[in-house]
């Protein structure tokens, strides 16, 4: 593909995010065209411990990008809920730290105790915690049951603001789709969705805006759900990009033992476009078979690209993704980085579209990316224990316009955030 020419849509969006990073980087300097009035957010949470994805996001809120106390998003957190609090509980300690007032209900936090609602957002966390799973082997967060108490409370005091959910909807596909269709029922800012979006690649990898992608591979690790959903949604960042933009999903299945294999050997996958994919996450290719915990998505888009996510827990050492285009012999691919230090920075860049949304009224980047590989997901996972069976998707032909909005850029901010 001819890289010196950009048509006008690219050098729109190429322009957008640009601007993108220079409004956020000055929410990450000290001093440096800070606004002078944070927002206010509720927040949310099934749990707050050392770690947990409300110590990484909310903890940031509190404490800076990197929870040192220095600078931070302009955003001011004004209240809290924690649904389960135990043993390696850190919320209340923070809150009494920083005198954030904490609330038995969701409608009280919304509402910080009161009778209207002040915040200007909210972020809602259901993940880690002690809850069920079902048949299907998804956990079964309350994510819908967060976000249905969220704007119940927005409906009795008559006021909207912008909620982000953290991953994916449901996790159910008829929770998802709830949360989806009330979102846009009652005109509520919804984002949502995996920090590995957004998060530092290796190598950098950024994908032409409507290119033409022949063969497109991911590779996941660990728990078919919770991490498959990451998979799924790194995945989606990037094949969205393609000509014509996203369309849907036709069919999904989900493969497993050797049948998961057929297809790759039988030329069905690209075996050069999984190879590059697989050498970003594994060094023993030879090792990958016959772990009987590995799966295969394999789904087809409605304009006629072949999805294939391998998920290879115990094989795979992280998440990745690679791509063939149009007249490129070589597959780009790249590693959607999980970096720890400092605290999960990954998650900064996340809470720097959050903040974005909560800023300026609209979401950062389209929340039916999420309902999208949210229903993926539970297709698999329903495919999975129905004998593996090739389930049609016509709930899944979900349309959207991608936008080019940045992720963790490289090299030279690992102290930013």
């Amino acid at each position: 593909m001819n890289q010196s020419k950009l048509n006008r849509r690219e050098w729109l969006a190429s322009t957008a995010a640009t601007a993108i990073w220079g409004e956020m980087a000055t929410h990450s300097v000290a001093g440096a065209g800070q606004p002078k009035m944070p927002k206010s957010v509720a927040a949310v949470v099934t749990t707050y411990s050392k770690g947990s994805h409300a110590d990484v996001l909310i903890g940031k809120v509190l404490e800076g990008w990197q929870q040192n106390g220095g600078s931070g998003p302009a955003l001011k957190l004004a209240s809290l809920y924690i649904e389960q609090v135990g043993n390696t509980d850190i919320g209340r300690a923070m809150a009494t730290k920083y005198d954030v007032p904490i609330f038995e209900t969701i409608e009280k936090a919304v509402t910080v105790g009161g009778d209207c609602i002040l915040v200007d957002g909210v972020i809602s966390i259901g993940e880690h915690g002690n809850y069920p799973s079902n048949e299907k082997g998804q956990i079964l967060y309350p994510r819908r049951r967060f976000f249905e108490a969220i704007t119940d409370t927005f409906k009795k005091y008559g006021r909207v603001v912008p909620v982000f959910n953290d991953k994916h909807l449901g996790p159910q596909w008829d929770d998802a789709k709830w949360m989806y269709d009330r979102a846009k029922q009652m005109r509520v800012p919804f984002m949502a969705g995996s920090s590995l979006a957004v998060t530092y690649r290796d190598p950098d990898l950024t994908v032409p805006m409507d290119c033409e992608i022949e063969a497109a591979v991911g590779i996941g690790y660990s728990h078919l759900d919770i991490y498959g959903f990451h998979a799924l949604d790194s995945y989606q960042c990037l094949v969205e990009r393609r000509r014509g933009a996203e369309t849907g999903v036709k069919w999904v299945q989900c493969l497993q033992g050797d049948a998961m294999w057929r297809p790759l050997d039988d030329g069905m996958i690209s075996k050069k476009t999984f190879d590059a994919a697989l050498a970003r996450v594994c060094n023993q290719p030879d090792q990958i078979r016959g772990n009987k915990e590995s799966a295969l998505y394999l789904f087809q888009y409605l304009d006629g690209l072949l999805g294939a996510v391998f998920m290879l827990p115990g094989i795979a050492g992280g998440t990745s993704a690679a791509l063939t285009l149009k007249g490129e012999l070589k597959p780009l691919a790249t590693r959607f980085e999980e970096r720890l230090t400092p605290r999960h920075p990954h998650f900064a860049y996340l809470l720097k579209g959050i903040e974005r949304m909560i800023h300026t009224g609209q979401p950062s980047y389209p929340v039916e990316r999420t309902l999208l590989s949210s229903g993926i997901l539970d297709r698999a996972l329903t495919s999975r224990i129905q004998s593996h069976e090739k389930l049609m998707t016509p709930e899944l032909a979900i349309h959207y316009e991608p936008v080019d909005y940045p992720y963790a850029p490289k090299p030279g901010l690992d102290s930013d955030p």
